[in-house]
């Protein structure tokens, strides 16, 4: 069972495969690598689909006990790491939600991405890092009211830029479905934005 094979594909050049060989072999250093290269990403998907930091920590934490127990079924000539690792994570989430379902809101919703942009253009220093924050805290309420697919969708292109074969990949579904789903979520975040900003 051969998990990294050096391959003429962008596979051998995926930097975790190699870790993932010595994690097998029971090299606790490149374990501590392999968290430490991707915890804050998956910490960052899991606050972002939650909105809730102890939610996310949980999450995060199984995330990682999951990846420690199913290390030897990882593949690196069938994508990189951080795909397999965000399909993983992306099931945590969706048996997450199903287990609380609470706050289940679909509403009908419309255009976003200027919201996401004006965050990463700095104008001033200090006021673009408290607008950014307050934008964030906005942008983080209005993604709750997406639906699970719609949400996880907008999140793994524009807040973890994801290319879309890989998101396809994570969600196993077409491509066209990601772009839909992208589409619908990007409006209904901009129709949710806007009806926000009138109340405020």
């Amino acid at each position: 069972m051969i998990v990294a094979r050096p391959s003429g594909s962008g596979n051998a050049l995926d930097p975790d495969a190699r870790l993932v060989e010595r994690c097998l072999r029971g090299d606790e250093a490149a374990w501590e690598d392999l968290v430490r290269n991707h915890v804050r990403r998956v910490h960052s998907m899991c606050f972002r689909f939650t909105n809730s930091a102890a939610d996310a920590q949980d999450i995060a934490q199984e995330v990682f006990f999951r990846v420690f127990r199913s290390l030897k079924s990882y593949r690196a000539g069938e994508g990189s790491f951080t795909v397999w690792l965000g399909r993983l994570t992306r099931n945590l989430l969706i048996d997450h939600y199903r287990r609380s379902k609470s706050d289940r809101v679909t509403e009908s919703i419309e255009d976003q991405l200027p919201m996401l942009e004006e965050r990463s253009s700095p104008d001033s220093r200090a006021d673009a890092a408290l607008a950014g924050r307050e934008a964030n805290e906005v942008l983080q309420a209005a993604l709750q009211k997406l639906s699970p697919e719609l949400r996880e969708t907008v999140i793994l292109r524009d807040l973890e830029g994801l290319e879309y074969r890989d998101i396809a990949n994570v969600l196993s579904v077409p491509e066209g479905t990601v772009k839909s789903r992208l589409n619908r979520g990007r409006s209904e975040l901009a129709r949710i934005l806007r009806r926000q900003r009138v109340l405020v």
